[in-house]
């Protein structure tokens, strides 16, 4: 959601955003009291933010290790694609099928070098092999694919650095 209007965030506002990249599960009570503000305030705060677009989604993240435990070993892999022609229509028509696969967890267009970066995350190397088959090989105006497969993952955050004064 891209929203022409024009606002501002005050210190409490970044606050409020960076306590919940940290873990947007915290009440409205505990978020309130972590910012100084009374709970409504709080409430409405966080209800104009999501407003605004700010926010575009709550979610639990997972930890792919232990899960890995439980449902099989995980193959993590980031992937470069080139397409043959990089018009408009091409690239909207890859990314479109790119962002369909569910094990496709992130899709970036990028310049310069290759047209697209995918984080792709499957349960093991045949289904990997499918994707690319679908994805990849099936496409006449794929290039070229260069994939990267994680050996180990040595950090993941999903937040945004915001300018936040707490001594941090």
């Amino acid at each position: 959601m891209q929203k022409t209007e024009t606002f501002q965030l005050d210190a409490t506002d970044l606050r409020l955003l960076d306590l919940l990249q940290q873990d947007a599960s915290l009440s409205q009570q505990a978020l309130a009291a972590k910012v100084h503000v009374s709970p409504p305030t709080c409430l409405r705060r966080v209800q104009r933010l999501r407003a605004l677009g700010l926010i575009e989604r709550q979610v639990a993240i997972l930890a792919p290790e232990r899960l890995a435990a439980l449902q099989g070993h995980g193959l993590a892999c980031i992937v470069e694609v080139s397409l043959e022609r990089q018009g408009a229509e091409q690239l909207d028509a890859f990314e479109a099928r790119a962002v369909a696969e569910e094990c496709v967890q992130q899709c970036w267009r990028v310049a310069p070098g290759p047209d697209f970066i995918l984080v792709v995350h499957t349960r093991d190397m045949p289904s990997y092999q499918a994707l690319a088959q679908r994805l990849f090989t099936s496409d006449a105006n794929v290039r070229n694919v260069r994939a990267f497969f994680a050996t180990r993952r040595a950090k993941f955050d999903t937040r945004l650095p915001l300018a936040v004064e707490d001594g941090r």
